[in-house]
C-alpha cells in the first residue's frame, strides 16, 4: 500500500481504490430496474458487493493518513496543483460525469423509435435528438479541451522546483 501512495499521492491513491465500491455499485444501479422484469437477485448481489467494499475502502482511508509520502511532484495531488489546473481538472470531472450520466441514460433506453422516426423527416424527433446529440458532443468536446489545459498546467508546475 505504501508502494502506490508514494506513487500516486494520497489523493491519487484515493481516488484509484474508490473504484473498488464506485463500480459494484454502478452495476447495482445499472441493474436494479431490470429485476423486477426477470425477477434475479443479481443486483442485491452487486449491492452487497459495493457495500462491503466501501468499508474495506473506508479502512483504507483511515490508514492512508499515517503512510508517509515522500515530497515530489504528483499529478493527482489536490495540495500541490495550481489554480489553473484544479479548474481544468473539474472541469474534466465534470465533462466526464456529464459523459457517463448520457451514456448511462441511453444505455436504458430503446433508441429504433426514435431512430425511424428521425429517418422519416419528421420535425418534432428531430428537434428531440439535436439537443441529445448535441450534449453528447458538448461533453466529448469538453473532456478534450479539459484534458488538454489540465495535462497543460500540470506539465507547468511539474518542471518547477517542489
Amino acid at each position: 500500500m505504501s508502494r502506490y501512495v508514494d506513487r500516486f499521492g494520497k489523493t491519487g491513491f484515493a481516488a484509484i481504490t474508490s473504484l473498488i465500491w464506485a463500480l459494484p455499485m454502478a452495476a447495482w444501479a445499472g441493474s436494479a430496474d431490470l429485476s423486477p422484469i426477470d425477477k434475479t437477485a443479481y443486483p442485491w448481489i452487486a449491492l452487497g458487493i459495493g457495500i462491503v467494499m466501501l468499508g474495506v475502502w473506508l479502512f483504507l482511508l483511515t490508514r492512508l493518513a499515517r503512510i508517509p509520502v515522500a515530497l515530489r511532484q504528483r499529478r493527482l495531488d489536490i495540495a500541490q496543483m495550481s489554480k489553473s489546473e484544479k479548474r481544468w481538472t473539474l472541469a474534466l470531472v465534470a465533462f466526464g460525469a456529464g459523459l457517463i450520466a448520457w451514456l448511462n441514460a441511453a444505455a436504458t433506453v430503446d433508441w429504433a423509435p426514435l431512430g425511424s422516426a428521425v429517418g422519416s423527416g419528421r420535425l418534432g424527433p428531430i428537434l428531440f435528438a439535436a439537443p441529445l446529440a448535441a450534449f453528447l458532443l458538448a461533453m466529448v468536446a469538453g473532456i478534450w479541451v479539459s484534458w488538454r489545459r489540465s495535462r497543460g498546467a500540470y506539465l507547468v508546475r511539474r518542471d518547477q522546483p517542489v
